[in-house]
């Protein structure tokens, strides 16, 4: 398969709390406003981007298939295996004993894994394949650049 993605997996951790300041106003996009000096509430990164702690994991990817879905090469996904993949989801999936990221999607009555980079075709899901979804990715973390 050349469009697979290495892939390397982490646990999210349930019992840790992490705490951070909400402002709260709202960043402007446009034109700037001025801040408010004073915090609303605290966040807890875990509470926001983690539903089902038992279920999560982290998956560092490295590749370059789903570059037009915002996901680069070094980049972490939450990635949630109590969630139900359904049709243009991106997935983590199990395709003949190996890992890779693509979108889903479901044709009538055909499945295809469809990278996000025009220099890798669709991955037609055949019968006579061992695939598996693995999980749905929730969110996708990258540095800013």
């Amino acid at each position: 398969m050349g469009n697979k993605l290495k892939l390397e997996f982490y646990k999210a951790e349930d019992n840790s709390k992490l705490s951070l300041p909400l402002f709260s106003a709202h960043v402007q996009a446009g034109f700037p406003s001025p801040a408010d000096d004073y915090v609303e509430k605290k966040l807890d990164l875990n509470e926001l981007l983690i539903k089902h702690p038992a279920a999560t994991f982290f998956v560092r990817v490295e590749g370059d298939s789903m570059i037009d879905a915002d996901i680069k090469s070094g980049d972490i996904l939450i990635v949630d295996r109590a969630c139900t993949p359904s049709d243009n989801k991106i997935v983590v999936a199990v395709l003949n004993g190996e890992f890779t990221v693509k979108r889903i999607h479901k044709k009538d009555t055909q499945l295809f894994l469809v990278p996000e980079n025009r220099n890798f075709p669709p991955i037609e899901v055949t019968a006579e394949m061992d695939f598996e979804v693995w999980g749905v990715v929730t969110y996708i973390i990258h540095k800013a650049t």
